[in-house]
């Protein structure tokens, strides 16, 4: 196995066979251009991406092996991790798909805990098939935390629009509990660290979304974001990270406040996502921040409504692909600096 420098090595789980993450995958590598600067690895199986393939008139050419060591930079190469043959019936909810969506995943993320890959991107899967004795997380992120060195924070992005969460896949009545100013500290300084790491913003500006409606209104509608929030923000301010907040988040989106801040940090799932994929579905990414490796994901999810029709719309899967590219060199740039830290002061002037 050679390696180009410039030629990343990305790692690919296939997600529910049954979506259309299989579908964007292949149509991403369609453009043969792909394969100048990155070399996937698909976790899967290549007949049954040959099936994908075929079903939706696809011309991308397969590599198919049966280990890391027999990949080959600049083609498609389908990393077969099972050998029996999938029944595919697109759009349904299926249990033993799902078996298969772990499988790709957590052979993926082996594969990128142990640098075998550079950088993962993982294609949707359903939250509901993938439960086991054997995995019982709510999703790629929660799994992602476990295996890997760090914190994880989900950060949903598009262009300069960051937005990130202090509590995701959590009921709404359970947020309050978990929101503690431990908590809230460790969210943002890994918001603040991922800034400057992975997208090089030198002296980041954070905002944060009040957990109440107008931000309590000065404990009328709840005293959380007076007695949590607002204290663990004064903490991190003056030890010069850059958090301003709370805000009411009914507005803030709105009114284009979001604009002036490097990234945006909601109290739960719904007040950061909502207003997100207003303005971004079908072009924004989720990221991983604060892992010690890269791992990025469209912003949609399996789309079983149209699933096998070959109309699925691949820009978000690809978004997430040159984001991971850009994430990995940014680190390498960012990891060199600060060897030289000569070099950080010639980038500040």
């Amino acid at each position: 196995m050679t390696k180009k420098a410039e030629n990343v090595i990305v790692g690919i789980s296939i997600g529910d066979l049954n979506g259309i993450g299989p579908e964007v995958i292949l149509k991403t590598f369609e453009d043969n251009r792909m394969l100048e600067f990155c070399t996937p690895i698909i976790f899967g199986n290549v007949k049954v991406l040959s099936f994908i393939k075929k079903t939706f008139e696809l011309t991308c050419n397969l590599h198919g092996i049966d280990n890391l060591d027999q990949m080959v930079i600049g083609k498609i190469n389908v990393l077969n991790i099972w050998k029996e043959s999938v029944n595919i019936d697109f759009g349904k909810n299926d249990e033993n798909v799902g078996k298969y969506a772990v499988k790709s995943f957590t052979e993926a993320v082996a594969a990128l805990k142990n640098k075998k890959i550079d950088v993962l991107v993982t294609a949707p899967i359903n939250k509901y098939n993938i439960q086991s004795e054997d995995f019982k997380f709510p999703g790629h992120t929660d799994y992602l935390d476990q295996e890997l060195d760090g914190d994880a924070l989900m950060l949903m992005v598009q262009d300069k629009l960051r937005v990130g969460l202090l509590t995701d896949h959590i009921p709404v009545n359970e947020v309050s509990a978990h929101l503690t100013e431990e908590l809230i500290r460790k969210k943002l300084l890994t918001v603040n660290h991922s800034l400057k790491q992975d997208f090089a913003v030198n002296k980041p500006k954070i905002a944060v979304l009040g957990v109440n409606p107008h931000s309590g209104d000065n404990g009328v509608i709840g005293k959380e974001d007076d007695q949590v929030v607002k204290p663990a923000l004064k903490k991190l301010f003056e030890e010069g990270v850059l958090v301003f907040g709370p805000f009411s988040a009914d507005s803030f989106f709105g009114s284009g406040q979001y604009e002036k801040y490097d990234a945006v940090v909601a109290s739960y799932h719904d007040q950061g996502l909502i207003p997100f994929k207003t303005l971004a579905f079908g072009g924004g990414v989720n990221y991983t921040a604060g892992l010690e490796a890269v791992r990025t994901s469209p912003d949609h999810g399996t789309a079983y409504d149209i699933a096998g029709k070959g109309i699925a719309d691949f820009n978000s899967f690809k978004e997430a692909l040159y984001m991971a590219l850009d994430i990995f060199h940014s680190r390498q740039q960012y990891e060199e600096m600060t060897k030289n830290p000569l070099k950080i002061k010639e980038k500040q002037l």
